[in-house]
């Protein structure tokens, strides 16, 4: 017992529990959200008419996106998936993959099915050497 007395060791375990939820924290919140990589996205959308939905704000989206893809901030796609396909792959696009993933689920819950976030997000497209289309 005189471990868990001593002030250092408690504060080590403390530490090494942080530590533990931070890293099991990113798997926690992809549950349910299909993550597809570029050369794989890129195929979807070739062969199977996919849409890449970039959901960053409208200043980025501006500043260099997927050619072809649409732009709906990540705030309005409720509103938004009316206009949307359901019968399409969907790769959903953000900046690094992770807002991505809570707006895969909100199509899931809305029944969509075939939908996807890009792994590592638009940073992930550009280390491809994959090109971006800019609006003036």
């Amino acid at each position: 017992m005189d471990f868990f007395s001593d002030q250092t060791n408690l504060l080590l375990i403390i530490v090494a529990i942080t530590a533990a939820v931070a890293l099991a924290m990113p798997s926690f919140l992809q549950r349910g959200a299909r993550q597809i990589g570029v050369n794989d996205a890129i195929k979807l959308t070739n062969n199977s008419e996919g849409i890449f939905l970039d959901v960053r704000s409208a200043e980025h989206f501006k500043a260099g996106h997927i050619p072809q893809s649409r732009n709906v901030p990540a705030a309005d796609v409720a509103n938004k998936l009316g206009g949307l396909p359901k019968d399409k792959p969907i790769i959903v696009v953000c900046e690094r993959g992770r807002t991505s993933v809570g707006v895969v689920n909100t199509f899931k819950s809305n029944g969509f099915q075939d939908v996807y976030t890009l792994q590592g997000g638009l940073a992930a497209w550009v280390e491809a050497g994959m090109p971006l289309a800019k609006k003036h």
